[in-house]
């Protein structure tokens, strides 16, 4: 098996984990650069690839299969409106998948989606679009987890949680079984959310409560 070109887009501490996972899929993935927009990484070196230029590059690599790797709790939503500026076709995500990750047969994952080591889906559901689940993530059965969700490391959801696009799970943060989280909501650290949380929110504590509302970016 030939292994595909890999673009990441990105260059911060999430692109250097995923190119790190994807190196342990050398049958799969051939790591073969990076695209940022901040023009003082051009040319810079990730971890052993280059940064060859912004974004845009995807469209002239068209060999080259694409993540973005972009993650962060003040901007929830900048993956995924980063995946849709460009707009590719879906043949032209990427998949991966962490060797020590745990997926249930007959589960679906997104075009886009990453899973890290140690993350787990115990029963076959559908993740969305463009999520990442960086180390020791847990999601159960009846789960529903929208386009471009986030799960910092030993984030969990109890079953039959309900998950809106871009959301953002702090470094453990545990969401009781049967609660909704809305769009681009953001859940801090180490929270223990046991009410649904509206959209655009950010909650946090033991149990969680609403700190304010989000900026939305």
């Amino acid at each position: 098996m030939t292994p595909r070109p890999l673009l990441l887009v990105g260059g911060g501490g999430l692109a250097r984990e995923v190119l790190a996972a994807a190196r342990l899929r050398p049958d799969e993935w051939k790591p073969v650069g990076a695209l940022d927009d901040d023009p003082a990484r051009h040319g810079a070196d990730l971890d052993g690839v280059p940064v060859l230029g912004g974004s845009e590059l995807v469209h002239e690599r068209t060999d080259a299969a694409v993540l973005v790797c972009i993650a962060s709790a003040r901007r929830p939503l900048g993956r995924l409106a980063v995946a849709r500026r460009l707009g590719l076709s879906e043949d032209r995500w990427a998949t991966l998948v962490h060797p020590a990750a745990s997926v249930a047969d007959g589960a679906v994952l997104g075009a886009g989606t990453v899973l890290l080591a140690g993350a787990v889906v115990t029963t076959p559901l559908r993740l969305g679009a463009h999520v990442v689940a960086m180390p020791h993530v847990l999601i159960t059965h009846d789960d529903v987890v929208g386009d471009g969700v986030t799960f910092a490391g030993r984030a969990s959801l109890g079953g039959a949680v309900t998950v809106g696009e871009s959301a953002y799970f702090g470094q453990g943060a545990a969401v009781r079984e049967g609660v909704s989280i809305g769009a681009g909501a953001v859940i801090g650290m180490g929270s223990a959310v046991l009410t649904d949380v509206p959209a655009g929110e950010v909650w946090a504590g033991v149990p969680a409560r609403r700190l304010r509302e989000g900026n939305g970016s």
